[in-house]
């Protein structure tokens, strides 16, 4: 069974890890306070002129997000609807763009009733969605896991390949400044390590190196999510992947791996990390 409830270990720590705890006690009213004049003032032409100027192959996306992606799809984090996902994504030639965005969201554990990434992934093929993903999970399944959690990393990143493997896949991996406790930066370190190890053994991932991009600035003080400058950032720089990743002039079923050595079947050498 694929859906998890809540543990005992992972509920004794709800406070903190919330069993995957997207949200913080810096919430959307926090991040909404927190819009400043300062980051409204940020002009929508200076984060998409900063792109690659590429267009991807993925005219269709599905954005499967946690409490990290909530500032790129909400106007309470995010009050201009230029610097949003939705028109970054836009920007680069996705015609279609389906956010399924929850806090407290892992691939494996639910949360007061809400589905898990792997249940959305699978409600949306069963309803016959074909195209490709944007996976920005791991959070709170890098979280769940150092709190006690039955499912290992590589596991829920291969139950989540499993299905939907077969479209093109970017992962956005994560990041935090935290230095101890479920969210440390060790924990995230860990969950980008077993993202990488992943991406040899299927053609169609790619991983976003988010966590090499991500300024400390851009935090607000519970050290996991974001301002809405760093959601701009964050929103933009996850398109500019995507384009990267599946770029238009290479349809993505066609963008494999070469299985001549395997040797080469390196993050580094078959472009695996998009930076």
């Amino acid at each position: 069974m694929r859906v998890a409830v809540c543990t005992a270990a992972l509920a004794a720590l709800a406070m903190l890890a919330a069993c995957g705890g997207g949200r913080s006690p810096g919430g959307a009213s926090a991040a909404a306070r927190r819009t400043s004049a300062a980051y409204r003032s940020v002009q929508a032409s200076a984060i998409i002129g900063a792109g690659t100027g590429f267009r991807t192959s993925c005219t269709s996306v599905v954005h499967i997000g946690d409490s990290t992606s909530d500032g790129l799809v909400l106007p309470a984090y995010q009050p201009n609807p230029e610097l949003r996902i939705a028109a970054q994504y836009s920007s680069v030639g996705v015609t279609r763009f389906i956010p399924e965005v929850s806090g407290a969201r892992s691939i494996y554990e639910t949360w007061h009733g809400f589905p898990n990434g792997y249940t959305v992934a699978q409600q949306l093929i069963n309803h016959g969605y074909s195209g490709c993903w944007v996976i920005a999970l791991g959070t709170n399944d890098a979280a769940d896991v150092a709190v006690g959690s039955a499912m290992s990393m590589p596991a829920r990143i291969s139950e989540m390949m499993t299905l939907i493997g077969k479209e093109p896949v970017l992962w956005v991996n994560v990041v935090s400044l935290l230095s101890s406790g479920p969210y440390a930066e060790s924990n995230m370190q860990a969950w980008d390590r077993a993202l990488l190890q992943a991406c040899t053994r299927y053609p169609t991932m790619r991983v976003y190196d988010w966590a090499a991009v991500a300024q400390p600035s851009w935090f607000i003080s519970d050290g996991i999510h974001y301002t809405p400058q760093g959601y701009a950032e964050r929103a933009r720089g996850i398109a500019d992947a995507l384009a990267t990743a599946f770029p238009a002039f290479q349809p993505p079923a066609e963008r494999l791996w070469s299985t001549q050595s395997p040797v080469l079947r390196t993050a580094s050498q078959t472009g695996c990390l998009i930076q």
